[in-house]
């Protein structure tokens, strides 16, 4: 039986692994379909503490990696196919076919950012197509960039890039928003901000290029097309948390994410950090901060456990 076991290793998964190491849990991480989380995507991370000149998403996860293995975590890689959470009695299934039991368990298992799914989107992301702003906006800075979506999380997306970017041009497929009402009129008193509603993107420019160069849009009601040149495009139509093993094992909310208290989950001693539980702020320093909550925690229920 391990003594804990870490599901991911984005940022939470990680920071977890580094602090439950250091206490001697000797943590077992399981990397996760994705192993390091949506960091892989990035190529610059300008806002994570401790690198004034920024860092690329591959290179921070591969040091906080090593970190973890200098203090004896080790890594298995698989990731959780399925979950038997019981009080005292935590089971994890891999997608391997492996079972393990564990004393304490982490899950950091993160969230997938959903895309539109076209092949020129898909080529472009982390070479001018992200889903987060705030972690890549800086990247534009006075340039021209689109952002999809109609909800309050592409309004926050939209007004934070007009403090950055030249112009931002917001696509949606209605031609109704569905943010509320403060957040629609926020950003259409915003004189940076066009708009293309009613439209939806049929490609994204230029995938030879290796980087952005516009779109192509289409009103699937009348069937006009038109181009529009960008040199980013910040896709807001949400995330999903990837709790999908977890389901009546621990409570989720409506959205499916991870209901927790200062980490805890609904099952003792199981923990959740970072965006598998965190359906708003989605940053790489928060989800590393959560992991460090999380470990301290299992550490302590280990400790009271007796183990």
């Amino acid at each position: 039986m391990e003594n804990l076991i870490i599901l991911g290793s984005g940022p939470a998964g990680l920071t977890a692994a580094v602090y439950a190491a250091r206490a001697n849990l000797a943590p077992l991480v399981v990397d996760g379909r994705a192993p390091g989380g949506q960091l892989m995507t990035t190529t610059d991370v300008e806002n994570f503490p401790g690198f004034p000149e920024g860092v690329s998403g591959p290179d921070l996860v591969e040091r906080m990696r090593k970190q973890a293995e200098r203090f004896g975590a080790r890594f298995a890689f698989d990731e959780v196919a399925s979950a038997a959470f019981m009080p005292g009695a935590l089971d994890v299934g891999l997608s391997g076919g492996d079972r393990l039991a564990a004393r304490a368990v982490i899950v950091a298992t993160g969230a997938s950012a959903r895309y539109l799914g076209l092949p020129s989107e898909q080529a472009l992301i982390g070479k001018g197509v992200s889903a987060c702003a705030t972690c890549d906006g800086a990247l534009f800075r006075g340039r021209a960039v689109a952002v999809v979506g109609g909800g309050d999380s592409a309004m926050e997306e939209a007004l934070f890039l007009t403090r950055l970017c030249s112009k931002v041009t917001l696509i949606h497929r209605r031609a109704e928003l569905r943010a509320s009402r403060i957040m629609g009129e926020r950003a259409r008193s915003n004189p940076k901000i066009e708009w293309a509603l009613g439209m939806v993107v049929d490609e994204v420019m230029d995938p030879a290029a290796g980087a952005v160069r516009g779109l192509r849009l289409r009103n699937p009601a009348t069937g006009e097309r038109r181009e529009v040149a960008v040199d980013g495009l910040f896709v807001a139509i949400g995330h999903t948390p990837n709790t999908e093993p977890f389901r009546g094992q621990l409570a989720l909310d409506e959205q499916g994410f991870i209901v927790e208290d200062q980490t805890r989950t609904s099952v003792p001693g199981v923990y959740a950090a970072g965006d598998v539980q965190d359906p708003r702020f989605k940053q790489a320093v928060t989800a590393a901060g959560s992991g460090c909550m999380a470990a301290l925690q299992a550490e302590r229920f280990l400790i009271e456990q007796g183990s």
